[in-house]
Formats: structure tokens, C-alpha cells, sequence
């Protein structure tokens, strides 16, 4: 293998592994005010914890699904689970990959509705339809349009953030303290890994779909850096958001109010970005819905891709935030039984265990 092809695959991995946590709430900046801005100056420290968390899983996972051979998410599961609790686990994920589908088909027609003054149905067909072409044309279609789309996402972020921090000089300020808010958890560390767990399902089906297409050592280099990436973003975006706290905790679309408060008129690119996001974040659950029922590919994968997809349409016309509340707390603690599978990886399973 070349120096370009090597080079390559390195991109495809870090750009699927960002591109399937950075949705809706990511780049709205929701998330991280949720999360982490909530908490003042210690949700820096839980953007620390979550970084460490989303290094050391995508190397972790593309390890074990380059050393295993994976094309699903199935295969690993079971190695991490056994059977029987790994059938339990696939089944929670075949419902929570169609679960996450809605919610980002609700979020774009969320986005042309309230952002840009178009039709709610509008922006969930058009959403659906990007999905279901790039699910026709199988894992290639799905790594070449995070190559594009997840680059611009993380490019906006990061410029929007700084240019905010610049403008407030906040980092020559003392941080807030947090504010009695209501929060996600109590604790500024168990809301990072409640944050983490429920962002590790669908990067989980989609890198463990490249168990068979990208050698080992590329594999855990693109899942640490694709980690890393994650975390910076992160940060830059909850510096910027205590640069407005506690302001920013009012607002649906904190990025939004960031841009508009630091002198900015974005609206209309930052709406894009968030919709762009929306669309990788769909991709992605097709896809890893569409490999773990035909892990062969052809017609089955473009089958249940495009069937999950349309079969999402009439519940994405539920309200986006009551989705969001509703399914996200299912989703971060019915991932807890994945993440801690794969942090203890390490310890309960022995190196034998694994193809040379």
C-alpha cells in the first residue's frame, strides 16, 4: 500500500469516527451546553474526560475490529459480551439506530422550519433523500461523504468559537462558576460519561463496518486522532459558550447566539453547518443498520438502508426537541453497557483471544 492510499484511509477514519458524533446537538452547540457549559468552568474538566474517553475507545475499536475482521457491529459485540448479553446489546442497537435516524430527520426539518423559513417537511424529505443516495452507492458512498461534509462542519466550529473568544477576550478572564441550572446529571464527570455512552453507539456500527477494508495500525492512528478532533471541538466550543455564561444556558441554538453576540451574522452558513451535520449523523445510522442486517452488502444493505430511512419519515414529523429529551437519556444509559464493555476490554479479555 502506497503512502497515498495509506493516507487515505487514515481521513476515512477520522472523518466517519467525528462526522458520526458531530449531529445536530453537537454543532447546534445544545449538547455541549447540556453537557458541559452548564457546569461553568468544571465542564472543561469534563471536556478533558470525554477526550480521553473518545481517544482511547476509537482506537480501541478499530483494534479490535481490524484484529477481529468485522464487517458489523454484531461480531464485536459479541466478542465484547458473549452471546447472550451480546444479542441483548444488538438488539437494544437495532433499535436505537432507526431511534437516532428520526431524530436527525426531525432535526433537519427543524432546521429549514425554524433557521430557514422553509417547510418542515422540506428539509426532512431532502435529508431522507441524501441519506438513501449515499446508502445506494454501500461504505464507499457513506466514507466519501464524511471526507467531504465532516471538514467543513469542524472547520466552522472551530472558527466561530475562536473568533468569539477573540472578540470577548475570554481567555485573559477568570471562568464562571457553575449556576444552580437544571443539568443532565448532578456531577460534572458522570455527565461526561453519560455524554460519551450515548454517542458511542453509531460510531460503534460504522467503524466496525472497516474491520475488513483498512489495516490495524492506520485503524487505531484515524480512531485516536478522530477522538482527539472531538474533544478539541469540544472545548473550543464550551470556551466560547462560558465566554457568554450564563447567558448562553436561554438558548435552543447556543452556536447561533455565540455568532450573533460576538458580532457575526452567520445565521444562514451556521444553519447549513448544522443541517450538513444532521446529514452525516443519518448517514451513519442507516449505514450501520443497513451492515449489521446484510453485512454482505448489495441489494439487502441498499434494502434495509433505504427501507430503515423511509420508515423513519412519519415519526420525524414529531417535535424535535421532545425527541431529543425523550430518546437521548434512553440512548446514553442503554449505552453504558457498551462503554464499559469496551473500557474494560483490556482487563477481562486476554490478547489470545484475538486473531494474529
Amino acid at each position: 500500500m502506497d503512502q497515498n492510499s495509506r493516507a487515505g484511509l487514515l481521513i476515512k477514519v477520522m472523518t466517519v469516527y467525528a462526522g458520526t458524533v458531530i449531529g445536530a446537538g453537537f454543532a447546534s452547540g445544545q449538547e455541549i451546553m447540556q453537557f458541559f457549559i452548564s457546569f461553568g468552568v468544571y465542564g472543561l474538566w469534563g471536556v478533558g474526560l470525554a477526550t480521553v474517553l473518545f481517544v482511547y475507545l476509537g482506537l480501541l475499536i478499530m483494534f479490535l475490529a481490524t484484529r477481529l475482521q468485522t464487517s458489523n457491529y454484531q461480531e464485536l459485540l459479541r466478542y465484547l459480551l458473549g452471546k447472550r448479553a451480546g444479542r441483548v446489546m444488538d438488539f437494544i442497537s437495532l433499535l436505537m439506530l432507526p431511534g437516532g435516524l428520526v431524530v436527525m430527520l426531525a432535526g433537519s426539518g427543524a432546521v429549514f422550519s425554524e433557521q430557514l423559513g422553509l417547510p418542515r417537511l422540506l428539509g426532512t424529505s431532502l435529508a431522507a433523500v441524501v441519506t438513501c443516495l449515499v446508502v445506494m452507492k454501500g461504505l464507499p458512498g457513506v466514507l466519501t461523504a464524511n471526507i467531504i461534509l465532516v471538514p467543513l462542519k469542524i472547520s466552522a466550529l472551530v472558527v466561530v468559537s475562536l473568533l468569539a473568544l477573540l472578540h470577548q477576550g475570554a481567555l485573559l478572564q477568570p471562568f464562571p462558576d457553575a449556576l444552580p441550572v437544571n443539568r443532565v446529571a448532578g456531577h460534572w464527570s458522570w455527565s461526561s460519561v453519560l455524554y460519551v455512552s450515548y454517542n458511542m453507539v453509531v460510531p460503534v456500527a460504522v467503524l466496525s463496518s472497516l474491520g475488513r477494508t483498512v489495516p490495524v495500525g492506520i485503524g487505531m492512528l484515524g480512531g485516536a486522532l478522530g477522538g482527539l478532533i472531538l474533544g478539541i471541538t469540544a472545548g473550543l466550543i464550551t470556551l466560547a459558550g462560558l465566554a457568554f455564561y450564563p447567558e448562553v444556558l436561554n438558548y435552543q441554538v447556543p452556536v447561533l447566539f455565540i455568532a450573533r453576540s460576538a458580532g457575526f451574522m452567520l445565521q444562514s452558513l451556521l444553519s447549513l453547518l448544522i443541517w450538513t451535520a444532521i446529514l452525516t449523523t443519518a448517514i451513519a445510522g442507516a449505514h450501520g443498520f443497513a451492515s449489521r442486517l446484510a453485512p454482505g452488502g448489495g441489494w439487502r444493505y441498499r434494502l434495509a438502508g433505504i427501507g430503515a430511512t423511509l420508515l423513519a419519515m412519519p415519526l420525524a414529523s414529531l417535535d424535535f426537541n421532545c425527541l431529543v429529551q425523550l430518546l437521548y437519556p434512553l440512548f446514553g444509559y442503554a449505552g453504558l453497557i457498551l462503554l464499559f464493555a469496551l473500557i474494560l476490554a483490556p482487563v477481562i479479555k486476554k490478547r489470545g483471544n484475538l486473531p494474529s
